[in-house]
């Protein structure tokens, strides 16, 4: 029988699966000998029993009971006591951390009896009659699905009766009529009373934490963050600490570095008399840690020894929250902390210099998609720029919208194509759907560890917090600040890196990183305003620079043109793994490609190709010139014919007017026929690829042909070109085999003709689940192999990319049917079961067929992780994807444990 229960001396941080991350790091915590609050852990296992049958495992409350008085013998006090009374807090912790989403209950235990007991034992009646409210204001909006602001306004109200600026300085007389008041909510709301018994409410907290799993909000952040939808949440039962014990009490959340920079230091936010959930909801202005160490020197010295050993324990930035009970302190988490893309990559190499971690380890800490967020433009500090007000800077970046004031509004703006930036006083998880859809967030209250913060540093958003001249009056529709009032719609700028906010557009340019990535290191160091975007440029160098030395997949660049290669060459591409020949063929060469299809014999048709030849050959010239020795893979034409001639309803429409009015044009009766004639009902599954390349003859012989005669003239030149002959859409060897054997003629002609060996590497796309199934026999004809992940894709699941994301994606997603996009990131089971049954098959035949991807995936962080485990020798990707595709081929290396220089 399963074991339900574990006591946060059993477990440990290995065990994220069945504990959740918040119990796995409270009995790591524990198991070091750090101050942390008796308590227990119920496992993920009853919360996937509770979603499969139901209702709480039976065995469930024999295991807290059993745990519960195990709390109650250690500490000498009873569950619900009138006299001296245990009091628990019930918290979710699933494996993955999720700012926000689940609930959390205080005060577990508290009735009409037991709150003048805890004022008999804590000499304190303001506090227990806080403690009291608190209880029934979480446990009425978590438990009991009220709507929390019914609790927000009665507290509201009852401070602006008794002129009181915050709770803390309500009495407890003021309280005692809140609870009154709130019970009342209780009665309207649910029809029934708020639970006395203390069993009863720690029942229905559970059950109320297991539900959370799948409210909305929870579902709507695992969609975005791809947490699997089965796992399940642990439930943590933690005795009770109270830093709402007067002035030397408190509570606060700290980190071991500066999560928004990395810098090492005493980072963090504390209340004085204040409990749990404070803090980070950002409903008061908080101290700085540093300000604890004057309220309560011995407490701060404990805690910073504290930070100190569980980040030597994690060998990472960790987060840590902890109270003060009457200059006791205790922890109540840790984790390894969410923070900025900038503090990664300083993080990373600081652990290095430290002696901590390894490189290896160093390109493990960061990610492709923190890249990415380097890479973003920044204001341009040469601007002209209205200053509205500077706060703390709580995640950096520069995002510029119109003001919207709730998830509405920012539904409906960037619904309409508009970027917004979210104004709140301070956030919490219900405003979760408008931050995932703004640019940035500002709010009005909060530090740097408030929801806000926390939730926009772990999704990428900018965001600027603590603003305390920002006043939103979200009724009136309004946001007041330096004198001036602006409204919803109105348009600022936020720099999440500096905290300040901008009324009106601010113009960008590139970031530093930007400029490192494309000009050198030199160049980006000649960028950077202060030492910290130094201390960020050399960084990324350090750890862009390692992920070069240790991958074993090299990372080439789609590109079509010369000027697109020469991009893709700035940012480290080692090569061109697809260049789509077909978007030569359009704007004034259209007419070239209509004449061939209008060809009323070979010698017309021929023609007609000819012309096309020196056009082409200056393409290829120009690619091969700005890739001078690197290899550059040339696809042959793929799409259907009929894209680079005109509408056929357009020209039947042209034709039909024209015979009214007796002006026909002969030409244009005879496109008709011929677009009539190739008209398909799923051109996508017909003439294309290689099958166009046999339909039409020397459609391709003319590309072949561009290509030797281009190597030739570079070669003339003094250059080095390494160009590489691809053919798509192949399903069978003998199409292959038959372009090859045209192919070779034209290049041993050429090649002849100039007195030089053109002996160019011929091979071919493998993007049909047949090609993949049949690898080893088109590897006989092949000299390399180049996945299109996007046609295997769409063969392979038997849907259109173009047709189906906006027609059912979004039901699929919501019913879980899939994820995420599987032309985003490869579909592992699948698609990438054909692609391995591809590279196996291929590989059977030639042990050393060179093989890559060229498809969009070849730039997902994910799917590259998978290409590196499957054997590929190379991806390739958009010129502006290669910084992230080279960090993630060393990432893939690395997490593999492939390489041995680390």
């Amino acid at each position: 029988m399963a074991k339900f229960v574990f006591r946060f001396s059993e477990g440990d941080k290995d065990q994220k699966d069945l504990l959740g991350g918040k119990g796995a790091n409270l009995a790591e915590m524990t198991k070091i000998g750090l101050p942390v609050p008796p308590g227990f852990t119920i496992t993920t296992e009853a919360c996937r029993a509770y979603m499969r049958d139901g209702h709480v495992p039976p065995e469930l409350r024999v295991e807290v009971t059993m745990a519960i008085r195990e709390i109650e013998d250690t500490l000498g006090r009873r569950l619900g006591d009138f006299h001296e009374p245990l009091l628990v807090s019930v918290r979710s912790g699933a494996k993955f951390s999720m700012p926000g989403m689940m609930e959390t209950v205080l005060n577990v235990g508290l009735n009409d009896a037991s709150v003048k007991g805890l004022a008999e034992f804590s000499g304190d009646e303001r506090f227990a009659w806080d403690s009291y409210r608190r209880l029934i204001q979480m446990f009425g909006k978590t438990v009991l699905d009220i709507d929390g602001e019914l609790f927000a306004e009665a507290l509201e109200a009852k401070k602006g009766a008794v002129g009181a600026a915050t709770d803390v300085d309500l009495s407890a007389e003021d309280l005692k009529a809140l609870v009154e008041t709130y019970k009342q909510v209780v009665r309207e709301e649910c029809g029934r009373e708020f639970p006395q018994h203390p069993r009863e409410q720690l029942d229905m907290a559970i059950e109320a934490v297991f539900g959370s799993w799948n409210t909305e909000r929870a579902r709507l952040y695992r969609r975005r963050e791809r947490i699997p939808n089965d796992l399940g949440t642990a439930v943590n039962v933690v005795t009770m600490v109270f830093g709402n014990l007067g002035e030397t009490s408190g509570t606060g959340v700290a980190f071991t570095r500066d999560p928004s920079t990395g810098h090492s230091g005493v980072y963090g936010d504390y209340l004085a008399n204040a409990q749990g959930e404070d803090v980070v909801a950002g409903i008061r202005n908080t101290l700085t840690l540093a300000e604890l160490e004057g309220l309560d020197a011995r407490s701060y010295g404990e805690l910073m020894q504290a930070m100190r050993r569980l980040e030597t324990h994690y060998r990472d930035l960790c987060d840590i929250e902890f109270t003060i009970e009457r200059g006791k302190l205790w922890l109540l988490q840790t984790r390894v902390g969410k923070r900025t893309a900038g503090a990664a990559f300083r993080v990373a190499t600081q652990l290095v210099d430290e002696n901590l971690i390894t490189m290896n380890e160093a390109i493990s800490r960061v990610s492709g998609a923190q890249l990415s967020q380097l890479l973003f433009p920044q204001f341009d500090g040469e601007a002209d720029r209205t200053l509205l007000t500077r706060a703390m800077a709580a995640s950096p970046g520069a995002a510029v919208g119109e003001i919207v004031l709730d998830n509405a509004q920012a539904l409906e703006r960037t619904g309409a194509g508009a970027k917004v930036i979210l104004v709140r006083r301070e956030t919490n998880p219900d405003d979760l759907q408008g931050m995932i859809v703004a640019d940035g967030v500002l709010t009005s209250r909060g530090g740097k560890t408030s929801h806000a913060a926390v939730v926009a540093r772990g999704m990428g958003r900018t965001a600027v917090v603590g603003a305390e001249e920002v006043d939103v009056d979200r009724g009136a529709g309004e946001v007041r600040v330096a004198g001036r009032t602006l409204h919803a719609g109105d348009v600022i700028a936020l720099d999440g890196t500096t905290g300040e906010v901008f009324l009106g557009e601010v113009p960008v340019v590139d970031s530093p990183v930007m400029r490192y990535i494309a000009e050198g290191l030199d160049a980006g160091l000649a960028a950077c305003g202060d030492d910290a975007m130094r201390e960020l440029v050399l960084a990324v160098d350090r750890i862009l620079t390692h992920a070069d030395a240790v991958r074993r997949m090299r990372v080439r660049a789609n590109a079509d043109t010369a000027a697109d290669a020469r991009r893709a060459r700035e940012r480290g591409a080692e090569g061109i793994g697809l260049c789509r020949t077909e978007h030569q063929f359009l704007g004034e060469r259209r007419e070239l490609v209509e004449a061939v299809v209008l060809a009323g014999s070979d010698d017309e048709r021929g023609a007609a190709l000819e012309a096309l030849l020196p056009r082409q050959r200056q393409d290829f010239t120009e690619l091969l010139e700005a890739m001078d020795s690197l290899p550059t893979t040339i696809r042959l034409i793929d799409p259907p014919l009929h894209e680079f001639l005109p509408d056929l309803t357009e020209l039947a429409v042209k034709v039909a007017v024209a015979k009214e009015r007796g002006q026909v044009e002969p030409r244009d009766v005879a496109l008709l026929e011929a677009v009539s004639r190739m008209h398909e009902a799923n051109p996508m599954l017909g003439l294309r690829g290689v099958r166009l390349g046999l339909k039409i003859p020397g459609l391709f012989a003319l590309q072949i042909r561009a290509i030797a005669e281009a190597t030739v003239a570079r070669r003339q030149a003094g250059g080095d070109p390494r160009p590489e002959i691809m053919v798509p859409l192949v399903g069978s060897v003998r199409e292959l085999q038959i372009v090859r054997e045209e192919a070779e003629a034209i290049l041993a002609e050429v090649g002849e003709a100039a007195g030089t060996v053109l002996d160019l590497p011929i091979g071919c796309m493998i993007e049909l689940p047949r090609a993949a199934l049949t690898a080893h026999r088109i590897a006989e004809e092949a000299d390399f192999f180049s996945f299109g992940t996007n046609d295997l894709t769409q063969t392979t699941w038997g849907f259109s990319r173009d047709d189906v994301e906006g027609a059912f994606f979004a039901d699929y997603l919501e019913n879980g049917v899939l994820t995420i996009s599987p032309f985003e990131t490869l579909d592992g089971d699948g698609v990438g079961a054909l692609v391995v049954a591809g590279v196996t098959g291929g590989r059977q035949t030639k042990p050393n067929l060179h093989i890559g991807v060229c498809g969009e995936h070849g730039g997902d962080p994910e799917s590259i992780r998978f290409f590196h485990t499957a054997g590929l020798d190379y991806v390739s990707c958009s010129p502006f994807r290669v910084p992230v595709a080279r960090l993630e081929a060393g990432r893939a290396a690395a997490l593999a444990g492939d390489d041995a220089t680390a």
